[in-house]
Order: structure tokens, then C-alpha cells, then sequence
């Protein structure tokens, strides 16, 4: 999904590690060049030609390996060397427990697939740094392999937080979830028409946002205080508790390792280990 308004928002550090990256793109390896071609043999002189002895017309006729073996006393012409190879792409290394992650005790996955590794982001549309890490987490969820499962959960840490996570599970119920994800972090943190942490927004303003995207605003705001949508509010909250998810942006592969980073770059590179490391078994 493209973000090209949130895009804005990015933080220094990830324009700057994004030009670092390009920075490190290995310029075209240069083909060798071609070994010159042997020269041709100079002309025997005349002499030479008027000392040989005429040929005997009742000689018996070389055998066909004599022009075979003058053939292959000739230069071989120059082998042209292959183009080189380019550079194979670093392997993955496994992930050190207190370095790219820490491990949850007893943890589950959200929402446990045969075959899958879980990675859940948990997060929430208010939060001006999930908001930064969007485009990057949006462009790496792109590339996932098949065997990975991306889930969002968002985090009802109370207050203004809490409607969000309401909207969220609403628009997952009309199947809308996907194509507004952009468009309610843009609301309230580029075109401010709903305001997030600086101030209170009713089921009335998020609605009117997700009728851009399809959504009857009436019954979008009804449905928000649904049994259905506070069933999955309360599952929310409690699967964040028991990971100790207590900040946002936060990533958690299969219920049981909760990633570390210095960096949103780095909180990528590091899941990825994760990744690994549980598919070979970890």
C-alpha cells in the first residue's frame, strides 16, 4: 500500500539510513575485457616454399589426421570470460535472546495457523510513532514470505486511545480495515480532521472518516459499541498484557518473542532473525 502522505512523517534516522542503504548498492561489475586476438601467422617466405620438395603423384594420400594435428597446433582463440556473478545477498542470521528480542514466558499467538509464524504488530492510530513506522512496516509486510502471517492488534491503553481501537475492529467486521489502515492514521496525524491525542473524538467523527471508505456512517458508529466489537476490545487487551506490550509500536512474533531495536530499521532486521529462527525450529 502506497503512503505518500505519511510518508512525511518519517523519522531523520530512517531518510538517513535509507540513503545509507543506497550508498551501498554495488555499482555494475565492469565485464573483463576481451584478450586480443592472437595474431596470424606471417607468410612462410618464398624460399622456403621453392625448397620443399614437389609432391610425388603416386604417393599414397596423408592420412585425415594429418590436417587434424595441423589444426590443433593452431592457437586456440581466447576463452571470453563469463560475466560476473553478483553478489549473493547476506543470509539471515539467527536472533540472540537480549539483543534482537526477549522472550515471553508461556506466550501464544493471537490468532494460531498451522504453518504460519505469527507476527503481530501492536499498535494504534493515535500514536504519532506508529504512525512514522507505518510506511516501513507497510513496505516489509509487502515482502513477507508465504509461511508468515501479519496481524494487527490494536492497544486500548485507555483514554482517547481506547475509540480507536473500537474503529479498528469495526471496519474489520465490514471488511474495510485493510483500505482505510492509511487513510485514519492520515486523518489524524496529516489532514488533523480527527484529533488523536489532542483531544476527544466520538464514534460520530471516526465514522465520518470511514465513509470515505465505504462504511454507513450511522451504523458504523452503532456498531462500534457492538457485543462484537467489545468481545475482540477485551481479547485485544488481554493478549497485550500478557506479552508486555506496553508501549506502541511493538512487534511480537508467534506470542513468544517480543523484538527489540534501536531503530524501526533495525526492529525489522531483527524480526526477520526471529523469523528464521523459528522457521528452522528455534
Amino acid at each position: 500500500m502506497k503512503l505518500r502522505d505519511l510518508s512525511r512523517l518519517a523519522l531523520v534516522p530512517a531518510a538517513l539510513a535509507l540513503l545509507l542503504a543506497a550508498c551501498q548498492q554495488q555499482a555494475p561489475v565492469e565485464e573483463a575485457a576481451a584478450a586480443p586476438v592472437a595474431e596470424a601467422a606471417a607468410p612462410a617466405p618464398a624460399e622456403a616454399i621453392a625448397d620443399e620438395p614437389a609432391l610425388d603423384p603416386n604417393a599414397a594420400p596423408a592420412p585425415a589426421d594429418a590436417d587434424a594435428d595441423v589444426v590443433a597446433e593452431a592457437p586456440a582463440p581466447a576463452d571470453t570470460p563469463a560475466p560476473a556473478a553478483e553478489p549473493a545477498a547476506p543470509a539471515v542470521t539467527f536472533a540472540t535472546q537480549g539483543e534482537h528480542y526477549d522472550p515471553i514466558p508461556g506466550g501464544q499467538p493471537f490468532e494460531p495457523l498451522a504453518g504460519k509464524i505469527e507476527v503481530v504488530e501492536v499498535f494504534n492510530y493515535v500514536c504519532p510513532a506508529c504512525a512514522m513506522f507505518e510506511p516501513l512496516v507497510s513496505a516489509w509486510k509487502a515482502r513477507l514470505p508465504a509461511d508468515v502471517r501479519f496481524t494487527y492488534v490494536p492497544a486500548p491503553f485507555g483514554g482517547n486511545w481506547d475509540p480507536y481501537v473500537r474503529a479498528y475492529y469495526t471496519a474489520e467486521a465490514m471488511g474495510i480495515a485493510g483500505k482505510a489502515h492509511d487513510g485514519v492514521f492520515k486523518a489524524i496525524h496529516v489532514d488533523r480532521s480527527l484529533k488523536g491525542e489532542r483531544g476527544t473524538d466520538s464514534p460520530a467523527d471516526i465514522a465520518k472518516v470511514y465513509a470515505q471508505f465505504g462504511a454507513d456512517p450511522a451504523q458504523f458508529a452503532s456498531t462500534m459499541a457492538s457485543f462484537t466489537v467489545n468481545a475482540k476490545f477485551g481479547r485485544a487487551k488481554q493478549y497485550i498484557a500478557a506479552q508486555g506490550a506496553n508501549s506502541t509500536p511493538t512487534l511480537i512474533v508467534n506470542g513468544r518473542y517480543r523484538i527489540k531495536g534501536r531503530s524501526w530499521e533495525e526492529l525489522l532486521q531483527n524480526t526477520d532473525r526471529v523469523i528464521a529462527q523459528v522457521r528452522a525450529g528455534g
